[in-house]
């Protein structure tokens, strides 16, 4: 594939995500961020994203399986998880987080269940696609192309 088609599939999948509400403007703010000192520092900052949501998702499912659920340390992995989906634009698991943390103020376990197994899915669709996304970009650029941020920021 030659670099200006990668480079329109790049923009197309880009506009998907956003369009579907996978990704929200915070997701553009930290693209601003990353210059030629620090070319891979998105990929740098959703990987932390990845694997702080995997201890997290994990820290939940143990919770949750205890006899006595302690709402409140679950309460406060899920507002650690919606603030990091938050910070990269992970708009549909911040979503899912938020009403996470609605079944865990009503201290509903079988609510928290079902959110657990959402938040889950959300998470893994999100680094699916953010992983297509960034291994797009790795392609491009090797074969000497770049990503013009202004043209899929707006």
């Amino acid at each position: 594939m030659e670099v200006n088609q990668m480079q329109r599939s790049f923009l197309e999948y880009t506009a998907a995500l956003f369009r579907e509400g996978f990704l929200d403007s915070q997701f553009s703010q930290l693209h601003q961020l990353q210059d030629e000192s620090n070319p891979e520092f998105v990929v740098e900052v959703v990987s932390l994203f990845f694997e702080d949501s995997e201890r997290l998702i994990n820290d939940l499912s143990s919770a949750l399986d205890q006899p006595n659920v302690d709402f409140k340390k679950i309460d406060a992995h899920v507002h650690q998880l919606k603030g990091s989906s938050s910070s990269i634009g992970a708009q549909r698991v911040k979503d899912s987080c938020i009403s996470f943390r609605n079944s865990c103020e009503a201290q509903n376990t079988e609510g928290c269940l079902k959110c657990l197994q959402q938040v889950k899915q959300e998470y893994l669709l999100i680094k699916n696609k953010l992983e297509a996304l960034f291994q797009l970009e790795k392609r491009i650029v090797a074969a000497g192309g770049s990503i013009n941020m202004v043209e899929w920021i707006n």
